[in-house]
This record gives structure tokens, C-alpha cells and sequence, in this order.
């Protein structure tokens, strides 16, 4: 990939809006930059045509799409191809992806227009001129990223017209080529078919194509589609099953050496000094290289040792024989239990950010006539590390004035600005390879693993180099889904109905350490995925507030599945639960009653609970109702419990995400979401002392085993409207649903995370 822009324009633009807020007179009424031709060419086989900037055609009727999202497992090699395909009316098997090169119109504007901070019921006019302008930014800045569940929803109209508008230039050629009206054309599997029956295929008519005026572009309605919203296999199943698929560490440049690190154990830590005298002298070894002068101060890469061989193993053993002395720096002394004290001595004495009011909160708290009772509750979340099949890894070469980097990368505009910066080069002479991740989460938006490779590969005398962290740097070294503390108060007539509900939570800002480590922005303001999940929900109370203390963190801070939702659904939902049990009312009907001005989230509550019927003897289920990232997901948890031991049987899965594009992979989607939340809900937690993250490895960090997942039942809605995320949706419901079970069986309420009865 080649040809980033600056990162000072960008800064520029996201600076100016965050200081000023202000729209340029003119620049504000201009339209939205196009997403159809981009300024870079499409990468192509010799005999391709590109018909715009996301599409290439074969003299042989191949199809050749740019795929600008990062494959780790939600299935954009299968999702996107189709939006193309559906429209260009061609088979989903003749399509080829290749890497989109880094461009504007390959920017994910849904994902940042998603983190705005407004409620989803607000309809007024700020919000939609917030969007618009935001929306317009989004398009200038281009920012090539996969995250918030938004690679169908960004990718919905762009790839749809690029296939339409490459299907009405390939009619046009085929009428010119007959002499015959566009309008008496039609097209079907790779072909232009003409009233009278003549027949072209696309590969003949390609070249003609290029220059061919598209007149009128349009899309297909969905009664039309043959592809959109039909189950669909995996294209990448077979690749990944046989072994060709290439993951980061698969990447094979000739003449590759291995790189493994050594890094303060302690957060933030430095180099002091090193012998690497017995290092040295072990099979294999090359070169012992301190890195650390080579990380420019913003790229969130930790400083530290690392040993260049021939081999991973001969690297990894000789850095574990490497003798360094660290400088702890000022957070040798944090612990858990001392954040977790200033969470609760900053909610005992700031107000926070108001997310959303509604009613007069201050009145009713004021108000002693009419309440029959007052419920008080706190809830908390650890950090979480994201434990990746894959565990960090980056390929990178500096030569000849050049940068080449093999990565597996959510963010690769950003890794080669991280590259050209460490790497001493302009951004042009950087080029990016993005393999397959195995597994992302979040966790690969960072990086800091490219930052780290290149400062070593610049030490390697040309070679590449393949740095890759051992499970237990990857654990120990994490940017981590923050800890956060939540308090809730709500008062309750004699009938049962909530008078007034306060929510104020704590804790650390993602965006404001993302943002600074990747574009330089200062850290301040408000940050949406802090209370997302908590101000953005749809049950109706008519007086309400809902509060967040942004506390700056020592802790180094990344985005983890499903964010702020992954924990502010299990803190909201289990105290909807509280209140349904203070109020004497069943959970579900509880619920019921404040989804009456919205009819969806009724309809996906009442799939859930109909298809999960009644309970077995020994069990009980648990309900959690959850919006996040558009899509509506409400979950059913049939527990029991053992002793001290929470097993999950089922789980009922009904979910609407507008439009469903490929039923299968939601469906998968809805599973892999579950698991990965149960992993969290039971187990997850990285918990600190001394400065030092006390898990290493998957014995003190586990997650769900084979033996211990629950059946999973999704239920997709019918639906016409716009594709929402699904990703991550399915991932916060699971921890509240089984925590509202273990209270039916036990009458234990568990308010922390992970879940225990310990």
C-alpha cells in the first residue's frame, strides 16, 4: 500500500473540530466527497480493466473487488463480495479480492458518524447536522479502519453503486457495440443479454466498458436481490481449513530471521541496562537490538530488548536468558484496588458528563410523598486483555530507503504512518501487506506491534524481520478493555412504577488514549464509549440521568469487543432486573412495559423468550435486552448451578440488525459473540499489583472450553431496513442474562464481573 496521506492533516482537521466545533462557511454546504473513483489505481492482473475504484474486470469475465476491511473473522471476504456481486449481477464465485490501496474512499464513516454521542431516539436537528458534518470529516480524513461492527453497514451503498455503476457502463458498451437503447438490455451471470436474445459476456465487453457513460445508476430494490440476504458459504472456509490462508505469522519473505521481545513487566516501564553476553553466545542467535530509541514518543509501543535469530524458538529462548535491569517509572506501586478507589472517591465527588436527562431528576430525588422505596446498587468490571488466537506478531524489512511490512492489522492507514515514522521514510515509501488476522477484537486497531518491528527490523542489516510476542507478552502487555465502577439509585411508587433512575459511572476514556497514540489529538471531552450502553437505552422512564466520570488512566487502554457496551449492559440490565424484583413484577413483563414506545426491541425480547419456552427442572433462565452498534439483541441464559460452579446450557439468541445480508455469518456471528462474552462473564479478568498485570497465559486467564459451551440458538428478525453491526452485538447481553439466572436459583445478586460464587 502506498501513497498515505499526512498524518498533520488529519490531525488538522479533527484538532480544529474538537477545539472549535465550528463549520467553514462554504466547505459545510459543499456535498460529501464521492466513494466511487478513488486516486489511486486499482491493483490488477494483467487483462483487467478497472471500471471504478472498487472494481476490475477480466478478459475471462473475472471480477476483481477492493476489499479495504481486515478479515479476522466476522466474514467481510464473504459479506462485501456479495454487495458487489448482487448489483453487477455476476456469480459471488468469479470474484477476486485484492487489497484496496490506502485512499479516501475506502474510509469507515459509519464508524466514526457511530461515535457520536447521541441517544438513538434523538431526532432533532443538532444531531443530524452533527452527522452530516461528521459524516463530510469522515470522508476527508479517509481513515482505513475495521471496527464497530461496521464493514457491511459502511460498505452498503458504496460497493452497491460501484457494482451497479459498473453494470450500467458494461450495458452501455454492449448497447453501443448493437446500436440498440440501454433500456431493451438487461444483464444476468456476467453477461449483457439483448431483448432479441443476442449475448455478451462482461470480459468481451470490458475494454468498451472504460469509457462507456453509465447514465442513470440504480440500485436493486430488495425484492430484486438474488444474493443479499440468502444464506451464502464462507469463501475463506477452505483456505483456512487446508492451511493456504495467510495470517500474520505466515507471512514467508525471503530470507527472514524471527525477533522475540523482552518488556518491563511493570506498566510503562524502561530499559535500564541489559547483559546479553549468554544470549549471545546461543544457537541462532544474530543480534541483540534495544529498540527502544527507535519508538517515537506517540506510537504506544513499549520500549524494550529484543533478540534476533534464525529461528522463533532460538530468539525466545536466548531473550529469556537476557539479563535486564528495568526503571519500574512512577506505577510500580498501582494495584487494582487502588483504581478502583479512586473510581469510587471520583463518583463521591464529581458530577460527571451528562450523556441524558430526561424529566427533572433533582425533583424527584427532592420528593419524599409517593415513594414506596429506594433501591441503591454499585456494580463493577475489571480490565480484560483480548487474548487472541493469534497473539501479536508484525514482518517488516527496512531497505533501500524503503519500509515492507506484513501485517495483521485493523488499521492500515495507521500502521503505515506508524512505519514511515519509525522507519525515518515518507509515507510513499511504505508498502503494506495485510494478511488474515486470527482474531482481532479490537485489539489489532493498535500499532504499536508495526511500531516495534520496524524499530527492530532497522536493526537487522536489510533483513526481514518477524517479531512475535509469546502468549505471555501478549497478556501481560496488552491496551485493555478499561475497569469501570457503576452506581445506581431509583425510586419506586407503591404500585411498583419507577418514579426517577440515576446512573454515574467511572471509568478511563479509550478514545482519549486511541486518538492520541494513533493521531496525536490531546485527550479531553466527552468519550460516547464510556457510557454507551448505560445513556443510550430504550426502556422508558420519564425521569432519568445518566452520568459518567471520565478518570485519566495509568493503564493503557484499547477497544475491545463491543467497548463500553461489553460492561454497561451487564451493569443496566442486571439492574433492570433489580428493579423488576423490588417492583414485584416478573423481568420479562417488567421489561415489556417499558419497551412500549418501541416496537422493535418488544418484537426481539418476545422471539427470545417464545423460543427459549420454560426452564427445565433444575435451571433457570435469564433475560438481557441489549442495544449496541444498531442491532437489537436480546438473549435468553439457561443456567444452573453446581456447588459454586455457574454452568451455561443455552442460549437464545433473537436479534434484528436491519437487513440481513448473509444469514449464515450473523448466525455465527450471534455464536462467536456469546462464547467470547461467556469467556468474560465467567472468567475474564486482568487484575494488577505492584504495577505488574498478574495473568499471563490462558491457565490464569481462561476462557470457555469446549466442555463448557452452552447450545446456541439464533433467531434472525425479518427485516427491509439498513444493515446494522453484528460483530459484536451478541457479546454484552450474555453476562447479565446469566447473572439474572444465578439470582433466580441462588437469591444472590452478583454485581462484579467475573461472575462467582466463591
Amino acid at each position: 500500500m502506498q501513497g498515505a496521506k499526512k498524518p498533520s492533516r488529519r490531525r488538522f482537521i479533527l484538532g480544529g473540530l474538537a477545539v472549535g466545533g465550528a463549520l467553514v462557511v462554504g466547505w459545510g454546504v459543499m456535498p460529501p466527497r464521492q466513494r466511487l473513483n478513488g486516486s489511486h489505481a486499482l491493483p490488477l492482473d494483467t487483462g483487467s480493466v478497472a471500471l471504478n475504484g472498487w472494481v476490475g474486470i477480466g478478459k475471462d469475465g473475472s471480477v476483481t473487488v477492493a476489499m479495504p476491511r481486515s478479515e479476522m473473522g466476522q466474514g467481510v471476504y464473504t459479506a462485501l463480495p456479495m454487495l458487489v456481486a448482487e448489483e453487477l449481477d455476476v456469480p459471488l464465485s468469479t470474484v477476486r479480492l485484492v487489497q484496496a490501496p490506502i485512499d479516501k474512499i475506502f474510509g469507515n464513516i459509519a464508524m466514526l458518524k457511530d461515535g457520536l454521542p447521541f441517544h438513538p431516539d434523538d431526532t432533532g436537528r443538532l444531531k443530524s447536522t452533527v452527522s452530516w458534518v461528521v459524516g463530510k470529516v469522515a470522508r476527508e480524513l479517509g481513515l482505513i479502519i475495521t471496527g464497530g461492527s461496521s464493514s457491511v453497514k459502511d460498505a452498503w451503498e458504496p460497493m452497491r453503486e460501484a457494482g451497479a455503476t459498473a453494470r450500467a457502463m458494461l450495458v452501455a458498451a454492449a448497447a453501443a457495440e448493437w446500436s440498440v437503447s440501454a433500456a431493451d438490455c438487461r444483464t444476468e451471470d456476467g453477461h449483457v443479454l439483448h431483448a432479441d436474445g443476442r449475448k455478451l459476456a462482461y470480459g468481451a465487453l470490458a475494454v468498451k466498458a472504460v469509457n462507456a457513460q453509465p447514465g442513470e445508476v440504480r440500485l436493486k430494490t430488495p425484492q430484486e436481490f438474488k444474493l443479499i440476504g440468502k444464506p451464502q458459504p464462507r469463501r475463506d472456509t477452505p483456505s483456512k481449513v487446508n492451511g493456504t490462508a495467510i495470517f500474520g505469522i505466515d507471512a514467508r519473505p525471503a530470507g527472514m530471521l524471527y525477533a522475540a521481545v523482552r518488556m518491563s513487566p511493570v506498566i510503562g516501564g524502561t530499559v535500564a541496562s541489559v547483559n546479553s553476553a549468554a544470549a549471545l553466545k546461543m544457537p541462532g542467535v544474530i543480534k541483540v537490538v534495544d529498540y527502544s530509541a527507535a519508538l517515537t514518543e506517540k506510537t504506544g509501543a513499549g520500549a524494550g530488548i529484543a533478540v534476533i535469530a534464525k529461528s522463533y524458538w532460538q530468539a525466545r529462548q536466548a531473550a529469556l536468558a537476557l539479563e535486564i535491569q528495568w526503571n519500574d517509572g512512577p506505577q510500580a506501586r498501582l494495584s487494582s484496588d487502588a483504581i478502583y478507589a479512586d473510581f469510587a472517591a471520583r463518583l463521591d465527588k464529581e458530577d460527571g458528563h451528562a450523556y441524558y436527562q430526561a424529566g427533572d431528576m433533582d425533583a424527584v430525588e427532592g420528593k419524599a410523598a409517593g415513594v414506596a422505596k429506594t433501591l441503591k446498587a454499585e456494580y463493577r468490571a475489571p480490565y480484560l486483555a483480548h487474548a487472541a488466537m493469534e497473539p501479536v506478531n508484525c514482518t517488516a524489512q527496512v531497505k533501500d530507503g524503503k519500509v515492507h511490512v506484513w501485517a495483521p492489522t485493523q488499521s492500515p492507514g495507521f500502521a503505515v504512518e506508524v512505519a514511515a515514522k519509525v522507519g525515518g521514510v515518507s509515507a510513499d515509501k511504505v508498502v503494506l501487506e495485510v494478511t488474515m488476522l486470527g482474531g482481532g477484537f479490537g485489539r489489532r486497531l493498535d500499532v504499536d506491534m508495526v511500531a516495534q518491528a520496524v524499530a527492530i527490523a532497522k536493526q537487522a542489516d536489510g533483513y526481514p524481520v518477524q517479531m512475535i510476542w509469546s502468549r505471555e507478552d501478549d497478556t501481560t502487555h496488552d491496551v485493555y478493555r478499561p475497569a469501570a465502577l457503576a452506581r445506581f439509585s431509583a425510586t419506586l411508587d407503591a404500585a411498583g412504577n419507577v418514579l426517577g433512575y440515576d446512573n454515574k459511572s467511572a471509568s478511563g476514556s479509550i478514545g482519549h488514549q486511541f486518538f492520541k497514540r494513533n493521531l496525536g489529538l490531546p485527550a479531553g471531552g466527552p468519550d460516547k464509549a464510556t457510557a454507551e450502553g448505560e445513556f443510550d437505552m430504550q426502556y422508558h422512564f420519564a425521569n432519568q440521568r445518566i452520568r459518567h466520570v471520565i478518570v485519566d488512566s495509568a493503564v493503557p487502554l484499547g477497544y475491545w469487543r463491543s467497548v463500553g457496551h461489553s460492561h454497561n449492559a451487564f451493569f443496566k440490565e442486571s439492574f433492570i432486573d433489580e428493579l423488576a424484583h423490588a417492583a414485584g413484577k416478573d423481568s420479562v413483563t417488567f421489561r415489556r412495559d417499558l419497551l412500549a414506545q418501541h416496537p422493535r426491541h418488544l418484537a426481539v425480547l418476545n422471539a427470545a423468550v417464545a423460543k427459549a419456552g420454560a426452564a427445565p427442572e433444575g435451571r433457570a433462565h435469564g433475560v438481557a435486552l441489549h442495544q449496541s452498534f444498531g442491532t437489537i439483541v436480546a438473549q435468553v441464559a439457561e443456567v444452573s448451578v453446581e456447588g459454586t460452579e455457574i454452568r451455561v446450557h443455552r442460549v437464545v439468541c433473537a436479534i434484528d440488525c436491519g437487513l440481513a445480508v448473509n444469514p449464515n455469518i450473523i448466525a455465527q456471528q450471534a455464536e462467536s459473540g456469546v462464547i467470547f462474552g461467556l469467556s468474560a462473564a465467567l472468567f475474564g479478568a486482568a487484575t494488577i499489583k505492584d504495577g505488574k498485570i498478574e495473568q499471563s497465559n490462558f491457565h490464569d486467564y481462561p476462557v470457555v472450553r469446549l466442555n463448557q459451551a452452552p447450545e446456541v440458538e439464533t433467531i434472525i428478525l425479518p427485516s427491509s431496513a439498513h444493515p446494522e453491526g453484528m460483530g459484536e452485538p451478541a457479546t454484552p447481553p450474555v453476562a447479565p442474562a446469566v447473572a439474572n439466572a444465578v439470582f433466580k436459583l441462588t437469591g444472590k445478586r452478583l454485581r462484579s464481573l467475573p461472575l462467582t460464587l466463591l
